[in-house]
């Protein structure tokens, strides 16, 4: 499973828009129901206003309807990639204990709880 949900990231990466990093990011999110949704980044000149591939994928199953994620895949045009602080607590919102896949390729993953990525999390 965890394979095949990085390969679903790393085939979205070709459409990640980064002209000022270079740095391109696809993310596949698996959801509790069984669904798949993928992101890529998304860069902007006013570099605050870019999106995180994992924010898309999540934002995407959120218009959807999703609500609980089980893992989420994220590859990168540089290897391995960690999501940012932001995009951890932005997951931690929906599934503190969702798998964080990523990985040189698809033969090399590491998978780790959100939990234990940002082991405490902000919660109202």
């Amino acid at each position: 499973m965890y394979r095949t949900l990085y390969e679903k990231a790393a085939d979205v990466l070709q459409n990640a828009y980064a002209p000022y990093s270079k740095f391109k990011v696809g993310a596949a999110v698996l959801t509790a129901s069984g669904k798949t949704y993928t992101g890529v980044n998304v860069e902007n000149a006013s570099f605050s206003a870019g999106l995180c591939a994992e924010r898309a994928a999540i934002s995407a199953a959120v218009a959807d309807g999703e609500r609980e994620f089980d893992a989420i895949a994220v590859a990168s045009s540089g290897g391995k990639a960690w999501p940012c602080g932001s995009c951890r607590q932005f997951m931690y919102e929906f599934s503190p204990d969702m798998k964080v896949i990523t990985g040189d390729d698809e033969e090399h993953l590491e998978v780790f709880e959100l939990s234990e990525l940002l082991p405490k999390g902000f919660v109202l």
